[in-house]
């Protein structure tokens, strides 16, 4: 009697398991994506408070109703209970009434802000993401860039790279004929004032391309490849008054590449043991490389730089006593404020929003307020810092 042995189902290899399991992720989100922005699966934006706006653009509150009620400016939507609600577009309108557009002067320079650290986890896209948002709320023409090539401030855009081929700012840095101008790699988002560079795996190119660009006799491009982004941004400079870069979370070309390119640096720090140990190797591995790079004649001068705790406690004391150790080394470069650990900036990064995004009354409001104050804080900070190199007063 013959038994017929079952049929096994062919045993995937871990290439195939995970090409495939990537697809089903991609295929999801993007179903999540179409569901949570019908119709046209594209971002929109809420609109603002009095209160939110009174402080984006720098007034009083009884100042702002008081030009509503004379007919002057532009037109809220008012709610039954009296609450007024401004779009961003609209709180663009009241600062030029206003005449509180803080744009660039004759005379003052592109500031480039790189966001750095060599450890994955440590806020680096969050704390990007936002300080972008918010400047673009404050009045600046603002670009995003996103170098690194796992994508994740330009998904948290709304932009999926699999999925939507955004070109990325590598098309801008390549060796060959087939290199574009940044200007038609530029996508806009949700936020009036703020377009982004969007990011996708083919960025890891440009990590292979570069070594062996410098290595071709005939080519003094791979030699000068750190003035690659600054020239790129260099195309573009008259549209914006501040870049954000969120850098890989590796020290390679395109970290070196937008450090060179960069007028400031923010380095993003989470207060444990470990990841302190790991940026102490960060910047002796950063200040070897940099000094080599100042030896073929770039050298690499900063209106500023500091230390931004992320994903801070204020009750955990293992936390404080870093925080301490920090301070107590380099108190100048440390950032006054510092970035607090909530589950309302990964709660909202569940559908792919920030603070600046979602809706208040999703969350519980002390939650939200207190997450929100903090990195209203920090930004502000930021703001201060660019409007001193630019030889302006404070905020």
């Amino acid at each position: 009697m013959n038994v017929t042995k079952p049929m096994r189902e062919p045993v995937l290899s871990f290439a195939d398991t995970i090409l495939d399991q990537g697809s089903e992720i991609s295929t999801k989100l993007d179903m999540l994506r179409i569901e949570k922005f019908p119709p046209n699966a594209q971002k929109t934006l809420r609109q603002f408070s009095l209160a939110e706006v009174a402080d984006f653009v720098g007034v009083s509150q009884s100042y702002l109703k008081k030009l509503h009620l004379q007919g002057k400016g532009v037109e809220p939507a008012v709610t039954s209970t009296g609450r007024r609600y401004y779009t961003a577009g609209q709180m663009n309108e009241l600062r030029a009434l206003l005449d509180r557009v803080p744009h660039r002067r004759p005379g003052e320079k592109l500031q480039v802000i790189a966001v750095v650290n060599f450890k994955g986890g440590s806020g680096k896209t969050t704390t990007s993401a936002h300080l972008a948002q918010y400047l673009a709320l404050r009045g600046f023409r603002t670009l995003a860039v996103d170098l690194d090539p796992q994508a994740s401030m330009t998904a948290l855009y709304g932009i999926q790279p699999e999925l939507d081929e955004k070109p990325s700012f590598y098309e801008a840095l390549r060796y060959d004929q087939q290199r574009r101008s940044l200007q038609e790699i530029i996508q806009p988002t949700n936020f009036p004032n703020l377009d982004i560079v969007p990011a996708n795996l083919e960025l890891q190119e440009y990590e292979y391309e570069t070594p062996l660009a410098m290595q071709r006799k005939d080519s003094s491009e791979g030699k000068l490849f750190y003035t690659r982004i600054g020239a790129a941004l260099a195309e573009v400079e008259e549209d914006y008054d501040v870049v954000v870069v969120d850098c890989p979370p590796q020290l390679g070309y395109l970290t070196l590449t937008a450090l060179t390119a960069a007028t400031s640096v923010l380095i993003t720090v989470h207060p444990q043991m470990l990841d302190i140990m790991s940026m102490s190797q960060f910047l002796l591995m950063l200040g070897d490389i940099l000094k080599s790079v100042e030896s073929a004649g770039v050298t690499v001068t900063l209106d500023w730089f500091r230390y931004l705790i992320t994903r801070y406690e204020p009750m955990d004391i293992p936390q404080q006593q870093m925080v301490g150790f920090m301070q107590s080394m380099f108190a100048p470069q440390m950032m006054k404020n510092h970035m607090l650990k909530s589950t309302a900036v990964s709660d909202a990064g569940l559908t792919k929003q920030t603070l600046y995004e979602v809706e208040r009354s999703l969350f519980t409001p002390a939650t939200y307020d207190r997450a929100r104050e903090a990195m209203d804080l920090v930004n502000a900070e930021v703001v201060d810092l660019m409007l001193q190199a630019w030889g302006r007063r404070g905020a």
